[in-house]
């Protein structure tokens, strides 16, 4: 529903500024020449940002109604469902659009995982649901079941997508991975690269941000077996001994 609040409020000050837009005559007697230009390039920047705010809503709408909309309302022409019967409709259609992208993301998943699990090189544990394959051997030290490694990674999406990358060497606590990039992890020395691919029941399924059921693949080199924090330098940095937080990866478990 936050979502749609959002849309919401952006149609109302779109539709304010297409108003105001209809009277050009009022607006030269009143603005500085020049306005006229700066009103269309503002008119034309919101509204790519309502086309943003639709396309995060996961309802695919007639555009050119939306247009209609609009337009009928600036001009005081009624809409053809209340307020109330427009947000219930909106969030069915989310529903429905949630659980159909649901059930498309695991059938691909699935489907890739059964084919890649035949390709040469890839190791399969937790019943087929983590599969990995090693594209550099490490040399150093081997990786332990706790503890908080420094790796670089990349985190994508079936189709190739990147969610999510290491801008530099990265701490992380192996107690608060995803299920699925612990079991993948499992093993690594340093040195070591692995790509590593995991079923949505190991990683998110339905319960984030990301698309619902989705696969992810994580390409993940670990730098560092264990790298805990340096609490000196915390403690120089923090002087008044403020609890320090540290910051969230899209790596980490839903909490």
């Amino acid at each position: 529903m936050k979502n749609f609040r959002l849309f919401n409020f952006t149609l109302v000050v779109f539709s304010a500024a297409y108003l105001s837009a209809t009277e050009p005559a009022q607006q030269e007697n009143n603005s500085p020449k020049n306005s006229h230009v700066e009103i269309s390039k503002i008119s034309e920047a919101f509204g790519h940002l309502i086309g943003k705010n639709i396309e995060s809503m996961g309802v695919q709408f007639d555009i050119q109604y939306v247009i209609k909309g609009l337009k009928d309302a600036a001009e005081g022409i009624d809409s053809p469902m209340t307020e109330m019967e427009c947000v219930q409709a909106i969030t069915e259609a989310q529903e429905f659009a949630f659980k159909e992208q649901s059930e498309v993301n695991l059938k691909a998943a699935e489907e890739f995982l059964k084919k890649n699990g035949k390709a040469e090189g890839t190791v399969s544990i937790a019943e087929g649901k983590v599969q990995y394959k090693v594209d550099k051997e490490g040399a150093g030290e081997a990786l332990s079941e706790t503890g908080a490694p420094m790796i670089r990674y990349t985190g994508k999406f079936l189709d190739g997508t990147v969610f999510g990358s290491s801008k530099e060497d990265e701490r992380i606590s192996l107690d608060e991975l995803i299920p699925g990039l612990k079991a993948g992890l499992a093993g690594m020395k340093e040195g070591e690269k692995r790509t590593i691919h995991i079923h949505p029941d190991l990683a998110y399924g339905t319960r984030s941000a990301l698309p619902p059921n989705s696969l992810l693949t994580f390409e993940i080199e670990l730098v560092k077996a264990n790298a805990p924090v340096q609490l000196e330098t915390l403690e120089t940095s923090n002087p008044k001994n403020q609890e320090i937080v540290l910051p969230e990866t899209p790596l980490e478990q839903v909490r």
